[in-house]
């Protein structure tokens, strides 16, 4: 069945469906005032930092030095705000100002002494107190007769306060003549602090230690005859009662060398200018091995700080020394074949706890073992 809508309905529907239409004249007005109102916020947000800020940051941290407000805090980022305005003070805003640096708590001016305990060495006190161990060596030059081997047990060593020369000024010394001995800059000696000198009038008192920052001292190097040759100018009594004349070769060595120890890590000293071999770890009683095939040259007691002493002519120009022993297991002038137990650790002459002072000899002098260890 079909219903027909009368007219009148059908105009109301009409009326509605045009009342739902935007009108677009009260849209754009809407608009206009919404625009308007977020600038105003905008304005009033500025206006309101503008008048904090400056007194916020200005009072903390900005000084303003002039009437006029030209110095300080007129410029930069704050000038620009708006709203802004200069704040004037005849009085000046400053910071407290801290003429103390602070300087670390193990930081040092001044040398301090140290007294040698059982087990030190040159290189463990260097370390100890973080400094080169030549520096150590240069600081106690009498003492130790520059050489690391004379360190014995309760022995006052001065530790100087950083790397260079510790110099005991004396009579007639000039700044120039000093620093150029060392290959050192005056002006470094004159600004170290712990020499407390005035740097525009610098006088340094005979007798007082001065200390040279930089600075080189001179290496005693040399190597201790341990057997008469008539070339090192040593005697019998001079090398020592260990030491023997060989008339000939028993056995030759093959040019390689072995660890003489069972352990191959250090025990005191490295090997370096002021130090002619290698402290290896060895304990008391621990055997000793021949690097390699040989003659014995020296068995026995040394004067000169190696305490019990073995060394071995390789026929080859190698030579090999054991030092420190706390016994000694061969005969002068009899071969040994490399290996071969010449000796046992210890702690004899000039030595503070039980290692092997290993040299290798090479034409008269050192060279250094580790490069030809195996």
């Amino acid at each position: 069945m079909r219903f027909n809508v009368p007219q009148f309905f059908k105009k109301k529907e009409a009326a509605s469906d045009s009342e739902q239409q935007p009108n677009p004249l009260l849209k754009k007005r809407w608009s206009a005032v919404l625009s308007w109102g977020i600038t105003g916020v905008v304005v009033v947000s500025l206006v309101a930092v503008g008048l904090w800020l400056p007194d916020k940051v200005g009072a903390d941290a900005i000084p303003t030095t002039t009437v006029d407000g030209s110095n300080g805090n007129n410029g930069g980022v704050l000038g620009s705000l708006p709203g802004y305005v200069p704040q004037v003070t005849s009085e000046a805003i400053f910071r407290n100002t801290d003429h103390h640096t602070d300087i670390a708590a193990d930081y040092r001016t001044a040398a301090v002494e140290y007294t040698v305990d059982i087990g030190d060495s040159i290189f463990g006190i260097a370390k100890q107190f973080d400094v080169k161990p030549d520096s150590l060596l240069w600081a106690n030059e009498e003492t130790l007769s520059g050489g690391v081997d004379y360190l014995s047990v309760g022995m006052k060593l001065n530790i100087p306060p950083t790397d260079g020369v510790y110099y005991l000024w004396k009579e007639g010394d000039k700044l120039d003549v000093v620093a150029a001995r060392y290959r050192a800059d005056p002006e470094d000696i004159i600004l170290w602090v712990g020499n407390d000198v005035d740097i525009t009038n610098p006088d340094f008192k005979p007798g007082n230690y001065v200390m040279i920052p930089g600075g080189k001292g001179e290496y005693k190097q040399w190597v201790v005859p341990v057997i008469p040759t008539g070339k090192n100018g040593a005697v019998q009594t001079l090398a020592g009662p260990g030491s023997c004349t060989v008339m000939g070769y028993v056995l030759i060595g093959t040019g390689s060398f072995i660890w003489p120890t069972g352990n191959r890590f250090l025990s005191g000293n490295d090997y370096w200018d002021g130090h002619q071999g290698i402290d290896i770890a060895a304990g008391e009683g621990a055997p000793i091995y021949a690097a390699d095939n040989g003659t014995i040259v020296y068995a026995g007691w040394n004067p000169n700080g190696y305490g019990n002493l073995v060394m071995i002519d390789h026929g080859n120009g190698y030579a090999t020394l054991y030092a420190h022993l706390s016994a000694v297991n061969v005969s002068c002038a009899v071969g040994v074949a490399k290996g071969q137990v010449v000796g046992y650790g210890g702690s004899t002459g000039n030595s503070t706890g039980a290692h092997l002072h290993f040299e290798l000899r090479y034409g008269g002098g050192t060279i250094n073992p580790w490069t030809m260890l195996e």
